[in-house]
């Protein structure tokens, strides 16, 4: 099987892009996986973009595990600066599991997209236990993390710290992301406040691994950071290749806006 896709990327979050408004290409797990593999194309996760009734188009993104996740903020970005170059349109509406997310293309590729309102309760992360979502103790051989859980589209847990250079991500990451207090696995970011309203992070993303930045995982850094009383919005949060600006509007919404690459055309062969 041979077609063709795109790809593009949100701060180093790099993402294929398969377009099936016109023809189904009904790929497989291990198909998916394959795409995904660094060693044949590579992307953090694939998209799929599907025709839409009510919206530009309906997403669906698949972890580089083959494992769908139901929101991806860099990857609506992305998908929106692709759909606003088609049809010259600068307000794009795409429908994915979690809902309806609208993008306003500003200008240079800087896209904001409406991510929706977090939710905190224990049941909506969802978590295995009702406990308190905002300071929840957890342990890695003898050391204590205290983190927040958060909803933006998948489960995040944030931990504040001073000492992010000592964090050995590819360690505790995949112990905390299959931790048992989250059955459907979780994404874990570690903080540092660099300046007011302003941390840097590093991120393990769920069915991904380690990857350069992540939309949701900005997005709930910023509302853990307001939760906990550490910062307000609108904050920026500082990944590998850059920022994303996380702002919240006046019905609770948050807002993300970032840089998203060119759209790159690839061929792919099955």
């Amino acid at each position: 099987m041979n077609f063709k896709a795109y790809k593009m990327d949100g701060l180093g979050n790099d993402f294929v892009i398969i377009d099936q408004r016109e023809k189904n290409y009904d790929l497989s797990n291990s198909q998916i996986r394959k795409i995904c593999d660094r060693g044949f194309i590579g992307c953090d996760q694939l998209i799929i973009i599907n025709k839409s009734d009510t919206c530009d188009a309906f997403l669906t993104f698949k972890n580089s595990d083959g494992s769908e996740s139901a929101a991806c903020g860099n990857g609506t970005r992305c998908v929106a600066s692709l759909l606003s170059k088609e049809n010259s349109k600068n307000l794009i509406t795409v429908e994915t599991s979690f809902g309806k997310l609208a993008s306003i293309i500003l200008k240079n590729n800087l896209i904001q997209t409406n991510i929706g309102k977090p939710k905190t309760n224990w049941d909506q992360i969802p978590l295995s236990e009702k406990i308190d979502t905002k300071k929840i103790k957890m342990m890695v051989g003898d050391i204590e993390f205290l983190g927040t859980a958060i909803n933006v589209g998948n489960p995040h847990i944030i931990f504040f710290t001073n000492g992010l250079e000592k964090i050995e991500i590819e360690k505790v990451g995949p112990i905390l992301e299959n931790h048992k207090l989250f059955p459907e696995k979780v994404n874990v970011t570690f903080a540092k406040e660099k300046s007011k309203n302003h941390f840097k992070v590093l991120h393990w993303e769920r069915g991904a691994g380690l990857t350069k930045a992540c939309g949701t995982a900005a997005c709930a850094t910023a509302v853990a950071g307001e939760i906990n009383g550490i910062s307000k919005f609108p904050t920026e949060i500082e990944f590998k290749l850059g920022k994303i600006k996380i702002n919240m509007d006046e019905q609770g919404n948050v807002i993300m806006e970032g840089l998203v690459s060119e759209i790159k055309h690839i061929d792919i062969n099955l």
